[in-house]
C-alpha cells in the first residue's frame, strides 16, 4: 500500500521565465488557458502547482508516462485520472488536492479513499467572528459550535472553527459529493490537545447521520513554516523532475503572468486535514 503527502510553497515562489514556461508546457492545453485566465498572480500559481503535483503523482507512483496522462474533472470537481491509459501494477490510487494560502498540497493513497484540505486561520472578509459565525451556522451541529465556542479567545474560537471546516472538507472531498452534502450529517469529535507546530493530531471521530463511523481516519497538521514532516515539501525543480512538455513553448504566456497582481499577503497559519 502507498502513500503520498506532498507540499508545494505557491506563496514563496516567484517564477523566472524559463520556469514558468516549462511549466505551461508541462500541462494539459486547457488547464494552462484556465490559469492564464487567473486575475492575481498568486491564484495562477496555486493552481499551476496543483496540476503539476498530480501529474507528478499520475506519473511517478502509477507509471504513466507524463506525455499519455489526461487529468478530467468529475461533475463535483473531484479529479481522476480519465481513460484509456496502460496502468502499471501500482493501481488504486485515490488522490486529492488543495490549496490556499502559502501552499499547495496532495494527499493519494493506494487502496483508500482520500481528501485532504488546508486553510488559512485567518477570518475572510471584514465582518466580526460573530458575524462570521452566523453566516455559517448551518454548517456545523449544535455539538460542534458548542466545542468552537469554547475554544477560549477570538483567534482559538477561529482556529477550532477552521479545524472543523478543514475536516469536514476533506470527507466531502474524500467521497466526491462536493458542496451539495449536507454538512450537518457529519459531526466531528475532536481529539484531545491543542494543536502545535510539528504536531500532527490524531484521534479525531466522525459522527455521520449521528452513527460514530470507525472506518475514517483523521489526521491535523497545523502548519506554518516549515510544514510538517509528514508532509515532504517540494522544490521547483522537484515538482517538475519527471515533466516532459505537451505543447510548443509561449512567450505570451509569460507575458500575461508577469502582468498579473500579487493578492495582498495575509496571515500564513494554516490547518492540514486528510
Amino acid at each position: 500500500m502507498g502513500s503520498v503527502r506532498w507540499a508545494f510553497r505557491c506563496g514563496s515562489w516567484t517564477p523566472s521565465r524559463s520556469e514558468w514556461l516549462l511549466a505551461a508546457c508541462c500541462v494539459q492545453p486547457e488547464e494552462k488557458e484556465r490559469i492564464g485566465q487567473f486575475v492575481f498572480a498568486k491564484d495562477a500559481k496555486s493552481a499551476m502547482a496543483g496540476r503539476l503535483l498530480l501529474r507528478k503523482l499520475v506519473c511517478e507512483r502509477m507509471g504513466i508516462p507524463w506525455s499519455e496522462i489526461r487529468l478530467e474533472r468529475s461533475p463535483r470537481g473531484k479529479p481522476f485520472l480519465a481513460a484509456p491509459v496502460k496502468v502499471s501494477s501500482d493501481s488504486g490510487w485515490s488522490f486529492n488536492l488543495s490549496h490556499q494560502g502559502d501552499y499547495a498540497v496532495l494527499a493519494a493513497e493506494q487502496g483508500l479513499q482520500v481528501g485532504v484540505d488546508v486553510m488559512k486561520t485567518t477570518m475572510p472578509g471584514s465582518s466580526s467572528v460573530p458575524e462570521f459565525f452566523h453566516i455559517m451556522t448551518r454548517q456545523f451541529t449544535a455539538y460542534e459550535w458548542s466545542t468552537i465556542q469554547s475554544a477560549g479567545s477570538e483567534h482559538q474560537k477561529l482556529a477550532a472553527f477552521y479545524r472543523h471546516w478543514t475536516l469536514k472538507e476533506s470527507f466531502i472531498k474524500a467521497i466526491g459529493t462536493g458542496l451539495g452534502f449536507n454538512l450537518q450529517r457529519v459531526e466531528f469529535h475532536l481529539s484531545s490537545g491543542a494543536p502545535a507546530q510539528g504536531r500532527v493530531l490524531r484521534g479525531t471521530k466522525m459522527h455521520l447521520d449521528e452513527e460514530q463511523e470507525e472506518q475514517w481516519v483523521f489526521e491535523s497538521h497545523p502548519v506554518s513554516l516549515p510544514p510538517p514532516a509528514t508532509f515532504t515539501l517540494l522544490s521547483f525543480s522537484e515538482l517538475t523532475a519527471s515533466a516532459s512538455p505537451l505543447t510548443e513553448e509561449d512567450p505570451a504566456c509569460w507575458d500575461q503572468f508577469r502582468l498579473k497582481a500579487e493578492a495582498p499577503q495575509r496571515q500564513r497559519d494554516a490547518q492540514i486535514c486528510t
